[in-house]
């Protein structure tokens, strides 16, 4: 019985991470954001989305540390830094648009893509 009540918790937690990351997302594009604030909102869904961790999945306990702090941990910075109005806001239309349905970005996970391919062939070429 209190391990169903444990993975509901968990299920509840996650989807409020998911959910926050997606007004970060929807953050990002209003115009009253700061610029500096929009930065570190993409880098947190950047890395929050990114297949690349700080710490590799593989390496045991530490490897899920960064999935279970850092994000988080930079979710929580970032909406700190955003006018209030503006994540009153963004979480109305992101529940508006979750009853519609997800919205599929290619053109931004390709850029991630991208990005992080260039990344990885700048440090190759680095070590050659």
């Amino acid at each position: 019985m209190t391990e169903n009540n444990a993975f509901n918790k968990l299920k509840k937690q996650a989807r409020a991470i998911k959910q926050n990351i997606f007004i970060l997302y929807l953050a990002y594009q209003d115009p009253r954001v700061p610029w500096y604030v929009k930065l570190f909102a993409v880098c947190v869904v950047a890395y929050a989305f990114s297949p690349i961790d700080l710490i590799p999945d593989f390496i045991p306990v530490l490897g899920y540390l960064d999935d279970l702090i850092i994000v988080p941990i930079g979710i929580s910075l970032a909406l700190k830094m955003i006018p209030q109005r503006v994540i009153e806001d963004c979480r109305a239309k992101a529940d508006e648009m979750r009853k519609k349905g997800e919205p599929k970005n290619w053109t931004a996970a390709a850029i991630v893509i991208v990005v992080w391919i260039l990344l990885i062939v700048w440090v190759g070429t680095l070590f050659i």
